[in-house]
């Protein structure tokens, strides 16, 4: 299986049989995936830590319980993504267009979000505890009040630290 880039660029070919086991392959030889192309890719419970993907493209894929600790997904196109209990432990997700993912259940302490879309992101039960949110657009997002608790005390830390 190939992994292309958005213009259709091969990235990284494999005889691998799956798009998931594909992209592990691609990460653990250490491949730049910038730009990849993996919309509606399934790739739950993919283990991506320290995966390059700025920019790539994984608008609904299906990433439920995938294990990004520190990767970066700065610029990525997340729209629609399902995220439920990823884990995005100090995940780059700066400028990522994450509006309308599913990241319930995620953990995305202290992870970078600055200047993330995440208009109409289902939230709940995310832990967001040390996330940098500023910037961030976060109108219609669907949280508890225990994530508001959150977003509020990282919002404020920062307007008390100027």
């Amino acid at each position: 299986m190939d992994i292309k880039n958005v213009g259709g660029k091969v990235l990284f070919k494999s005889d691998k049989e799956t798009i998931k086991e594909t992209l592990i392959e691609a990460i653990k030889k250490g491949i730049d995936l910038r730009d990849a192309d993996l919309r509606d890719a399934y790739l739950r419970g993919a283990y991506l830590r320290d995966a390059d993907l700025r920019d790539a493209d994984l608008r609904d894929a299906d990433l439920r319980g995938a294990y990004f600790r520190d990767a970066d997904l700065r610029d990525a196109y997340l729209r629609g993504a399902n995220l439920r209990d990823a884990y995005l432990r100090g995940a780059y997700l700066r400028g990522a267009d994450l509006r309308g993912a599913y990241l319930r259940g995620a953990y995305l302490r202290d992870a970078d979000l600055r200047d993330a879309d995440l208009r109409g992101a289902y939230l709940r039960d995310a832990d967001l505890r040390g996330a940098d949110l500023r910037g961030a657009n976060l109108r219609g997002i669907k949280i508890t009040e225990k994530e508001k608790e959150h977003i509020i005390k990282a919002l404020c830390w920062e307007i008390t630290k100027k």
